[in-house]
C-alpha cells in the first residue's frame, strides 16, 4: 500500500515563510495574517504538508457562516425550517504552491474541507465560497457546487448530498 503524499493538519508552526501560490493577497494572508484570524477565532486554517520535504503544499481556512433561505434555489427550500437562514461553513480561502499545482491537491482539500464540515459536532446544512474569478467558479462547480441566487460568485453544496454520497450518515 503507498503512502500518500500529502497529510492535512491544522495550522500549527509550519514554516510558511516559502509558501507561493502565484496570487499576492493569499501569500501575504498565509504568511501574515492567518495566525492572528486564527487567534481571534474568526478562522481555522488547515494545510496539506508534502510528506516527502514538510512543505505547506496547500491550505484552506473554514468559518461559520450562514445563507438566507431567498437566496437558495427553488428546489432547495421547501424542506427547510421556517428561518430566515441556514446555518453554513464557508471555505473562505484555499490556496495551492505553485510547485504543486496541477496534482490534483484543490481537489482533495476541497474535498477534506466539505467532509470536515459534516463531521464537525456542529450541525451546518450547506458549504459556501465566493468565487474570486471565472476559472475558481469553474473549479468549484465541478466539485458540485451551485450558484445561490442573486449571489455573483458564491456558490453553495448542501452537506447532505455529499453525506449521503458518502454514506457518512444516514439523511
Amino acid at each position: 500500500m503507498s503512502e500518500h503524499p500529502f497529510t492535512i493538519e491544522p495550522l500549527g508552526q509550519h514554516d510558511r515563510s516559502g509558501f507561493s501560490c502565484g496570487s499576492a493577497p493569499l501569500d501575504h494572508y498565509f504568511e501574515r495574517q492567518v495566525s492572528q484570524d486564527i487567534r481571534r477565532r474568526i478562522t481555522a486554517c488547515y494545510v496539506a504538508v508534502c510528506n516527502a520535504s514538510n512543505q505547506v503544499a496547500g491550505f484552506y481556512t473554514l468559518s461559520a457562516a450562514q445563507i438566507s433561505v431567498t437566496q437558495l434555489p427553488d428546489r432547495f427550500k421547501k424542506n427547510l425550517p421556517r428561518y430566515p437562514s441556514v446555518p453554513a461553513v464557508r471555505i473562505g480561502r484555499l490556496a495551492i504552491d505553485i510547485k504543486f499545482q496541477g496534482q490534483g491537491l484543490g481537489s482533495t482539500l476541497v474535498i477534506n474541507a466539505i467532509y470536515r464540515s459534516i463531521r464537525a459536532d456542529i450541525a451546518a446544512y450547506a458549504v459556501g465560497v465566493d468565487a474570486k474569478d471565472d476559472a475558481a467558479i469553474a473549479f468549484y462547480r465541478h466539485h458540485g457546487f451551485l450558484d445561490l441566487n442573486a449571489q455573483e460568485r458564491t456558490l453553495f453544496v448542501p452537506l447532505a448530498q455529499f453525506a449521503k454520497a458518502f454514506s457518512l450518515f444516514d439523511v
